[in-house]
């Protein structure tokens, strides 16, 4: 699905393989118990990779979400099940349908009416989030094929809450509908119009950044590949994770991968921290990007 520069390009380009390739981390929200219960209850499953984090709160007709303390930006996917009143900073909003929202640093509170799935992305900088992961034992210590997070310039105008309704982004202008904030950007995928050609699949590899892939709805499948470096004790076997539900799979450096789908409507955010400077460089890939500045437009 994803081209990366300096990656594999529909098998033409290569990359230098690692001594090892870590394997991807793969948690399924909604099964088991969730690692978080918000204030009223409302139960909330966290996952991470190096650089972010994904909390997934089920909601069952009404919640309130409170956001302490969080140092850089996060964002929020409300879905067109929902209605959401967004308190971040001194603006307060209500959406009543599909939107992204990308809050400013500092506290929140989010009061939702409906029943769905609420999607909430934030930077490994917020540190309590990324504790409660259930795959936080995964990055315990620094991981060394990432390269770290940093931050892009500040937004237009400053730090502010700022909403995104998705139908107004359905244009056909690049790959996906793709927003960005200075630490974080996502890839929100229009929903599928049928199963992918399975004769017309994408492997590909990012070199020193992760790929997280976010199912929201339908089902995926996952294919990833481990480079062969020169320690043949280190191959591993090529890997298939079906996906269903509402679920992320993290995709370590390195790592060949494409996906597959298999329904109508199904639903894939593929998030990366921090930004991709190759899809920034796509014009109107970005559908933000006049609010965003690239690294090389800062004055």
């Amino acid at each position: 699905m994803t081209l990366s520069s300096g990656g594999f390009r529909d098998g033409r380009e290569t990359i230098t393989p690692a001594a090892s390739c870590r394997p991807a981390s793969f948690v399924q929200f909604g099964v088991g118990t969730p690692r978080k219960r918000e204030a009223d209850g409302t139960p909330t499953w966290i996952a991470r990779g190096a650089n972010f984090v994904v909390a997934a709160s089920f909601v069952d007709r009404q919640a309130i979400l409170d956001q302490h303390d969080i140092p850089d930006e996060s964002m929020l996917l409300v879905p067109s099940s929902m209605s959401a009143t967004i308190a971040a900073g001194a603006a307060g909003e209500t959406v009543t349908e599909e939107t992204l929202a990308i809050l400013p640093p500092g506290a929140a509170r989010v009061t939702l009416q409906g029943s769905g799935i609420v999607i909430r992305i934030f930077s490994s900088a917020a540190r309590d989030m990324a504790g409660l992961a259930a795959n936080a034992g995964a990055y315990a210590e620094t991981v060394q094929d990432t390269a770290p997070l940093a931050y892009w310039p500040g937004p237009t105008g400053g730090f502010r809450l700022r909403l995104y309704r998705l139908r107004d982004h359905s244009e056909d202008v690049g790959f996906g509908r793709i927003f960005r904030s200075t630490n974080l950007m996502v890839n929100i995928f229009e929903p599928s119009q049928g199963p992918r050609d399975t004769a017309l699949l994408s492997p590909h590899a990012h070199q020193d950044f992760e790929q997280g892939s976010l199912t929201i709805k339908g089902d995926f499948s996952h294919y990833l590949r481990t480079p062969w470096g020169r320690d043949r004790s280190l191959w591993r076997a090529d890997e298939h994770i079906d996906c269903s539900g509402c679920s992320l799979i993290v995709i370590p450096p390195q790592m060949i991968h494409t996906t597959s789908w298999s329904s109508m409507g199904a639903r894939l955010v593929d998030i990366f921290a921090p930004p991709r400077h190759d899809f920034s460089a796509k014009p109107r890939w970005v559908r933000n990007a006049a609010d965003y500045p690239m690294e090389a437009d800062a004055g």
